[in-house]
């Protein structure tokens, strides 16, 4: 399936209320265009207004815009020699009138380039962050973007299984890590978006830094990772013991794995992310767990592994059909360890679908 990035850009532009839409590389500009630029100290700006697409952009940039001509893409060039102030000056003057409102995401357009834009003849009074209205666009995915992650998700489960049946107590965490990287690289993936290997007392850091610890018999050990296919990523954790759990650690996997499992089936459109980060909250903590589980249930996934919706106490928002995110309730505790199990669903107007199928018991 062919994606409309012209349709994707007018309905920016008429949902941001603003004459120029300006946005930098990264997950917007890939979402909003389908380029893929470095971000760097050379600026590149992406800007759309009612005369189309255009781009600031640097001159050993071009060739990529060249390629791609169904933008239709009007270019900006500037070069080393002369500096990018000319380049933004000539694109406010051609796009922009005077009084111009510009919409941008506050959180990914640096000062810098504001200040380009600025000096070259926009005014801070008409300036527009609309980076909850890119986020808000991106959190409800086409089918292809389903099934981009989709197919990460299923390389990243072929690869914890190969991964599983080799691993084995007396291996290093980052052991552990390279091998699990190598087998997602054997089956497609584009790299990986996320690799955290912990071992024993370490699970007990919810985000903890893979590193030398040997992992040892009866022991947690917790993986949270993803393969990245077409830009779109897995995030999945499981967690394992090799050998024979305490009455304690089998207490602490019950209640996330409960608390999992309530979520996934309380979870629908038109239901809260508060009221889904309840349901999973109230199965831990009625296991007397709830101090130990200290973040939110989820997040949602899309080109960037945290985005929109956010699965937290005092969210509001519903859900839609459309919106990818995670279920991961975790439970750690200090000098024992920690569980997360962690899923991917999609929701649709029947209910979810979970996109994930590792095993999910102890």
């Amino acid at each position: 399936m062919t994606i409309d990035f012209s349709a994707r850009l007018d309905d920016l532009l008429g949902r941001s209320g603003a004459d120029l839409v300006a946005f930098v590389p990264g997950e917007n500009m890939v979402y909003f265009t389908g380029l893929h630029f470095h971000l760097s100290e050379r600026p590149i700006l992406g800007l759309y207004s009612r005369q189309g697409l255009s781009f600031i952009i640097p001159e050993l940039e071009v060739v990529k815009l060249e390629a791609r001509p169904e933008l239709e893409a009007r270019r900006f060039m500037w070069t080393d020699e002369s500096g990018f102030e000319g380049a933004f000056r000539e694109a406010v003057a051609a796009l922009a009138p005077a009084g111009a409102s510009c919409a941008m995401d506050g959180q990914t357009l640096r000062y810098f380039e504001w200040r380009a834009l600025e000096d070259a003849g926009l005014s801070s009074e008409n300036a527009i962050d609309a980076g909850e209205l890119f986020l808000n666009m991106r959190a409800l995915k086409a089918p292809e973007e389903i099934a981009n992650m989709q197919r990460a998700i299923d390389i990243s489960e072929a690869a914890l299984e190969a991964t599983m049946n080799w691993a084995r107590p007396g291996l290093t965490e980052r052991q552990i890590a390279d091998r699990l990287s190598a087998e997602m690289v054997e089956r497609g993936a584009q790299g990986f978006a996320f690799m955290l290997v912990l071992t024993g007392d370490k699970s007990g850091q919810p985000h903890g830094d893979t590193g030398d610890r040997v992992w040892g018999e009866d022991e947690f050990l917790l993986i949270d990772f993803g393969a990245r296919f077409n830009d779109y990523p897995a995030d999945i954790t499981r967690t394992f013991c090799l050998g024979e759990p305490t009455a304690q650690m089998r207490a602490m996997y019950d209640a996330v794995y409960g608390a999992n499992k309530a979520a996934r089936e309380f979870a629908r459109a038109g239901v809260s992310c508060e009221a889904v980060d309840r349901v999973a909250r109230d199965v831990i903590e009625a296991a007397g767990l709830g101090e130990y589980f200290m973040h939110r249930l989820g997040h949602g996934l899309g080109l960037s592994v945290h985005e929109l919706p956010n699965i937290v106490a005092g969210n509001k928002q519903l859900l839609q059909p459309g919106m990818v995110f995670t279920i991961e309730p975790g439970v750690y505790i200090p000098g024992v360890g920690g569980v997360r199990i962690e899923d991917n669903v999609v929701v649709t107007d029947n209910g979810i679908d979970v996109l994930t199928s590792y095993p999910r018991e102890l």
